[in-house]
Order: structure tokens, then sequence, then C-alpha cells
């Protein structure tokens, strides 16, 4: 198997801010996968929260063996954004292989469109709620926040967007006290659903909690080892292929998450159409689907996702899968 990673950067169409920082541009790593005539690729985007770098997850990669297939890579690589790229690139073959598409190869039904969050970065009251406005069209809007001083972004988010459906991220950035605080208010707001609201090696304060939002696990949750931790805290858990390590163990995460009644979202980093088109298969009848990477995009892949009133649609074949 020859292994080729790139560097690609993607202009951001404006600055987007969380509570850990700001950024004009998406960074992600490329793989290609190539087998004699057939070749597959996927995407990844390295996140620092998870001690992640462009080089750390290339070295990762470029040190796979010569011989691997899927079923392997689970055991050589750990659930990350190495991971992920690699088994998307594989699922990706795998399909060009056998001349199948990827729900096919999953044994899943024929995906269709899902609506998708669209995303207010953090800023200002007043600048998000002309946001909010801009986007009131939106079916949902999801809210960067997680600092001390939500309570007016909420509301002139609200004012902006009266009708539009709201969940809230908080990027960790909230205490329990605040959070306990808050909740009361995203209740009168209309907020539907508010991810990793304490970080996540604090989250035990949510046991016991009066969760009247579900509350939906993010940086708390990664993998299928994740879930036993969850229990008592969360509502809903996110799945984002970067933290999972791929669509492989994804399936499995979702199919284990739903058994153990949880809710389901499905999320992403900040990518391209590439990172994004392996979730929409996974985002199938999700609570939440958050897989608006490209619409925060200046630039994309030469075959983008179609977003359109109805959603984001499943990748064509020549884009992924």
């Amino acid at each position: 198997m020859q292994v080729a990673v790139t560097r690609d950067v993607f202009r951001l169409a404006q600055v987007f801010t969380i509570s850990r920082g700001s950024r004009t541009e998406a960074q992600v790593l490329t793989v290609r996968l190539t087998d004699g005539a057939v070749s597959g690729w996927g995407e990844c985007v390295p996140y620092a929260r998870y001690g992640e770098t462009l080089e750390s997850v290339t070295a990762e990669i470029e040190g796979l063996p010569e011989v691997f297939e899927r079923a392997s890579v689970q055991e050589l690589l750990p659930a990350g954004a190495a991971r992920n790229a690699v088994d998307c690139a594989l699922w990706d073959l795998e399909c060009k292989r056998a001349g199948k598409r990827a729900w096919e190869l999953a044994g899943l039904p024929v995906p269709g469109p899902e609506v998708t969050a669209y995303t207010l970065s953090l800023d200002t009251p007043e600048e998000m709620r002309a946001q909010a406005a801009e986007h009131a069209h939106r079916p949902l809007l999801k809210i960067k926040l997680g600092t001390p001083d939500d309570m007016p972004r909420l509301e002139a988010v609200r004012a902006g967007a009266p009708d539009a459906r709201i969940i809230v991220d908080a990027n960790e950035g909230w205490s329990a006290e605040l959070y306990a605080d808050l909740a009361p208010h995203l209740v009168r707001l209309g907020v539907a659903l508010v991810e990793q609201p304490l970080p996540a090696g604090e989250d035990e304060a949510l046991i016991g909690m009066a969760r009247p939002v579900p509350v939906c696990a993010d940086e708390s949750c990664h993998d299928r080892a994740s879930l036993p931790g969850l229990k008592g805290k969360y509502d809903v858990v996110n799945i984002k292929l970067d933290k999972t390590g791929g669509l492989t163990e994804a399936l499995a995460l979702r199919e284990a998450a739903l058994a153990e009644g949880y809710d389901v979202m499905v999320g992403c980093m900040v990518g391209s159409s590439l990172a994004m088109a392996p979730a929409t298969l996974l985002a199938q009848g999700a609570v939440v689907t958050d897989l608006d990477g490209p619409l925060l995009l200046a630039e994309d892949r030469g075959v983008p996702l179609r977003f359109d009133a109805a959603g984001v649609h499943p990748p064509e074949a020549a884009l992924w899968g």
C-alpha cells in the first residue's frame, strides 16, 4: 500500500471563534492510499485539544507498516485524527475496488439529506445578533458560547432568529454553578440541546444535576470506551470521525450508544466536504446533525457536498465512497 499525506489549507469565509481561540483557515491532512491502479482518500483535522498537531498526526500515518487493512488499522492506530483519515481512505478504496457505494458495503439503507446546524461564531452580543439575523432562515442554529458572560449572547441570538431551533455549544467553558444558573434561561429561550457545558475532566458534577435541556457529551465522548464514563451525566453523545478514529468505529459507537439509551448527534471539526462525506452516512436519523464545515469555508474540494433546503446530501462517488 502506498501512503501519501499532504497538508491542505482552506480559507474560512470569516473569522471563526470558540471559547479556546479564533482561526481564519482550516488546516487539514489529506491521506491518499494507492493499491495498484486503485486509490482512495480521506481527510482529518488534527486537534490541539487532544494533543494532536499536523506533524504528530502525519508521523502516525507515515509510521504504518507496508501492509495493512481496515481491520488491522483499528489496532495499529489509536482513536483520533490519524486513524480517521486512514480508515475513511480505506472505505473509499474498498468502494472503488468493489464498484459499490459505502453504504452498500456497510449494509446501510440508501442515505438521504439531513438538516444540518449552522454555527454562529462566538462574538459580542451585537455581532451575534447580526449573525443570527443573517441566518435566521436556517432551521437549526448552533451558538458557540463558553464564557461567564453568555446570557446577553443567548438573548441576542434568540432576538435575531426568533423562529430557528437553537443548540448551544459551551466547549467546556462553564462551571457547574454557571451552568445551573443558565439552565432555566436555556429553557426559556427554547434551546433544544446544550453541548459539553463542563470540562471533560470535571463533568462528575452533572450527576444528579437537573437537566431540563438535553446535555450532549462532546469532549467527554471519543469512542465506545468512553460510554461507561457518561452514565448519569449525559443524554446525547456527539460522534465525530476525528474523535472515533474513522467511520468504522463511529458506526460501532452509534450502535452501542443507541443500545444504551443515548440519542446521537453527529458533529465535525472545521474541514472540507471530504471530511464531512463519510459522516453523512453516520448522520442518518441523528437527533442533531452538525456537518456545516463546508458552509464555513471560502473554498472547498473540487466536487463538494450539496447543501440545500433539505440539508446536507450524501456525497457523489466522485468525492468519496
